[in-house]
């Protein structure tokens, strides 16, 4: 059977691969597989701005019920206040209907367990195995009174915010700080500048005017460029933006710069270590983070654990290691103790305290040091061969180890590529090498 799941639950265009019937049956699916542990036999459905979420959410309540669930439906909240709301109404489990930082036209369903931590592996493998079972699926369904309900509750975005607001230190405020906060006309488009100015921030507010159809489109954290605009022509302190689920966090300083999320991860660390709030003085990156972050974290006496990549396996490195701090150079930054998953809203607020104690320029408080030069290539491959069997690789990797760089090859999970990672302390010695890699890859792959 085709792997259903993802790096990041099930994500698709749209009408095909996220389609109603699908939806439907892979609520059931869920449904079947939540029903057996219920506790309160509730199931908490949000989504993002995107069009197409009309349709997967009434898909997922039919799938739902019909197998017995009650279904509570908060409309349109970030990603984190769903895994926040699934646990704070004590719900067997929580779904997300978004498509993250992907275009309007895909769509993507996310799931959460009864304490607001992602599925693991083995769970989505069982739910795929009843979502495939025709057998399961009929024997699941219930009839009269046992058929579950629905209710739509829309004043639950006044618990996530108070939740949120609670992570800034009651003894720093935002007066004075101008912020613009471009929200992709996604969902956190009514809950992030509402934060900001209820902490006393001067908020400029871009990307929140969502249509179903311009999410993510030119703005948010996939397009900082356009916020870095903003904050210059505002002459702001600072810009923040979300993607469109409200998972993600980038950053731009006072000169329209965008911030580093490995630089930005850095100095919060040794922040919070500083506050004396870094549990066992350690935090977790992927794979993908710049060695120049490992030497600062260092020094500064804090572990860095690498993780794969995904925000998801942060958390779980981070629970291994029992571990506060997590996350990706991308902008899923965890702070665990605020939230069970990446939460941008969170993240920046944790930021915008750093820079307010710290007294400096957003340029300066979030420079902390220089990153090694790195070079990342996408290529398009004919065929995913397993790394482990292509001949002359291992030899290949001993010899970029012997140059002292770091590498990291894999396949894309949803397009036909491999990603090349290459790292270094000689830039022209980085080309050179990576001139050998695309060669060797495009004569065994492609």
């Amino acid at each position: 059977m085709a792997k259903l799941f993802g790096t990041d639950g099930v994500r698709g265009k749209a009408g095909e691969k996220v389609s109603a019937p699908a939806a439907m049956r892979l609520a059931m699916a869920t449904g079947t597989y939540f029903r057996p542990h219920s506790r309160t036999n509730k199931i908490l459905v949000g989504k993002d701005t995107r069009r197409s979420g009309y349709m997967i959410e009434n898909a997922i309540v039919s799938g739902l019920t019909a197998v017995g669930y009650d279904v509570i439906q908060i409309g349109p909240m970030p990603t984190p206040a769903v895994a926040f709301l699934t646990e704070n109404m004590r719900c067997d489990a929580g779904i997300m209907i978004s498509a993250s930082h992907n275009p309007y036209y895909d769509n993507g369903i996310k799931f959460f367990d009864a304490d607001g931590n992602k599925l693991s592996r083995s769970v989505e493998e069982r739910i795929e195995a009843i979502y495939e079972n025709d057998d399961t699926i009929q024997r699941a369904q219930v009839t009269g009174k046992e058929i579950g309900k629905s209710k739509r509750i829309d004043d639950v975005i006044g618990r996530y915010i108070v939740h949120i607001k609670n992570s800034f230190p009651r003894e720093l405020t935002l007066a004075g700080i101008r912020v613009v906060v471009d929200c992709a006309n996604g969902a956190g488009y009514k809950v992030a500048p509402t934060i900001l100015s209820e902490l006393g921030a001067d908020v400029v507010v871009l990307g929140d005017e969502p249509n179903g159809f311009n999410i993510n489109e030119g703005c948010g954290a996939m397009h900082p460029e356009f916020l870095a605009k903003e904050v210059l022509r505002y002459r702001a302190d600072v810009g923040v933006a979300l993607d469109g689920d409200a998972d993600r966090l980038v950053m731009v300083d006072e000169k329209g710069e965008v911030i580093d999320g490995d630089k930005l991860m850095g100095v919060l660390a040794v922040y919070l270590k500083e506050q004396g709030r870094l549990r066992n003085n350690g935090m977790v990156a992927t794979v993908m983070s710049n060695q120049a972050l490992d030497d600062y974290l260092f020094e500064h006496g804090i572990s860095l654990y690498r993780s794969a990549v995904g925000d998801k396996n942060v958390v779980e490195l981070m629970q291994e290691k029992d571990l506060n701090f997590g996350g990706e150079q991308s902008g899923h930054i965890i702070f665990s103790d605020f939230a069970k998953t990446g939460d941008g809203i969170s993240s920046a607020l944790q930021a915008l305290a750093y820079l307010v104690s710290s007294g400096k320029k957003a340029s300066e408080a979030f420079n902390p040091f220089e990153l090694y030069p790195q070079k990342l290539v996408n290529l398009n491959v004919g065929q995913k061969r397993p790394l482990e069997e292509i001949e002359g690789l291992a030899d290949l990797r001993e010899e970029i180890e012997e140059a002292g760089m770091r590498h990291l090859f894999r396949y894309s999970g949803t397009e036909n590529k491999i990603r090349l990672l290459l790292e270094g302390r000689d830039a022209r010695q980085l080309e050179k090498m990576m001139e050998r890699i695309e060669a060797f890859f495009r004569q065994e792959l492609t």
